[in-house]
């Protein structure tokens, strides 16, 4: 007998690695790290390659033409530049190396701000501010949508183009605020304010267009955060591009990446609703037909059966009838013999047990006015009319 332990079965490498990647990118996912570029090279794909470091380590990074696009510091990301940047941890399973894709860049020069994004980040998320339970779903069909950003530029042109165009019938209306600077947030919550005052507007969107961490910083004002988680009306946060994110997009019912998508998400197609309507109104009127020939059909077969039933109950009375019609008819002739005796028994009975029976014999029957019988001469006096009554006839008296 062996006495060796026995080995657990054994990973094979392409299991071992799928099962780490999905540990890695499921946990590391939308992460800031801070560091110094090196290796930079740049493709004519347009996606770039390098390497993130510091003093102890290092990690391999990439980031795609798309993203590189829309990095505002794009010029100034090279080697030896110390950048902040924002990805998702990823595994290059055919070659077992982990990487980071960065989404975003910045220079480290924004720094500060970034630290007092994250510090408030983690506060209102200990409050359960950010929480997936407290957010609203958005209804199915707003009628009327308020907007909160600025009256000029690109945005609410755009958001209302791509509203109407997909449900002409909306009702669309603009609370003009500042979207950047010290005192936009200020204003983007009186525009708030504003809409959960009446209660006018089904859905609430804000929004503004695409800028820098520092453009957009406003929308991660404290009091502004608190406003939008706190509103009535189910709210859409719609700020900057993609892969910008601000603390109004996590309290928000509802983040859009861009406005134009905000205003893709707040509305169906009202063609697209119409076709369906159209469909399932065909459906239901074949279905009400099949189902009405169905019952017609049913009631068709119940009276034929019914008929059938009657039929056949009716024969089987009447041939039943015709067997007891020979002990019927006896029968009856000896009840109604039997209800004569009875007849006969019960007035004899009644003759003999009348007051008036004894009358017949001779008898006679005094009763005074009242109609009482008179038993006694002491309870009449003069004057009474007393009616005697004989087996033929009676006459009136009156004492004296």
């Amino acid at each position: 007998m062996s006495t060796e332990k026995e080995l657990p079965k054994p990973y094979s490498v392409s299991s071992l690695t799928a099962e780490l990647k999905a540990t890695l990118e499921a946990k590391w996912t939308r992460i800031y790290v801070e560091a110094e570029i090196g290796g930079w090279r740049l493709y004519p794909s347009g996606h770039a390659y390098f390497t993130l470091k510091d003093s102890g380590a290092q990690i391999s990074c990439v980031m795609f033409s798309s993203s590189l696009a829309r990095c505002k510091a794009k010029a100034g990301l090279k080697d030896g530049a110390k950048v902040l940047v924002y990805g998702n941890v990823s595994v290059y399973a055919p070659r077992g190396n982990y990487q980071l894709t960065v989404l975003a860049a910045k220079l480290v020069g924004e720094g500060d701000l970034m630290q007092k994004y994250l510090e408030l980040k983690a506060k209102l998320e200990k409050e359960g501010l950010f929480d997936a339970a407290r957010k609203r779903s958005l209804p199915y069909l707003p009628r009327r949508i308020g907007i909160v950003t600025s009256e000029a530029g690109a945005v609410i042109h755009d958001m209302c183009t791509v509203l109407t165009r997909r449900f002409p019938a909306l009702e669309i209306r603009l609370f003009p605020c500042l979207v950047q600077g010290a005192e936009a947030p200020r204003t983007i919550i009186e525009g708030i304010r504003y809409f959960n005052s009446d209660r006018w507007a089904d859905l609430l969107i804000v929004a503004r267009g695409g800028g820098s961490f520092e453009d957009l910083f406003c929308f991660n004002d404290e009091a502004l955060v608190r406003e939008v988680a706190a509103s009535k009306i189910p709210t859409i946060s719609a700020v900057g591009h993609e892969t910008d994110f601000t603390l109004c997009d996590f309290a928000a019912d509802k983040r859009a990446g861009t406005p134009s998508i905000a205003a893709e998400i707040a509305v169906p197609v009202l063609s697209d609703l119409t076709s369906q309507l159209s469909t399932l109104n065909s459906q239901l009127s074949t279905s009400l037909r099949s189902r009405g020939e169905f019952f017609a059909q049913r009631v068709d077969q119940l009276a034929d059966a019914l008929a059938s039933a009657l039929t056949i109950a009716q024969s089987n009375a009447e041939r039943r009838l015709e067997r007891l019609r020979p002990r019927l008819m006896p029968a009856l002739r000896l009840h109604l013999q039997r209800i004569e005796s009875r007849l006969e028994n019960a007035a004899a009975k009644l003759k003999a047990y009348s007051p008036y029976g004894v009358l017949d014999r001779g008898y006679s029957l005094t009763t005074a006015a009242d109609g009482s019988v008179v038993k006694d001469a002491k309870n009449i006096k003069v004057g009474d009319v007393l009616t005697t009554r004989f087996a033929k006839g009676e006459v009136e008296s009156v004492v004296r």
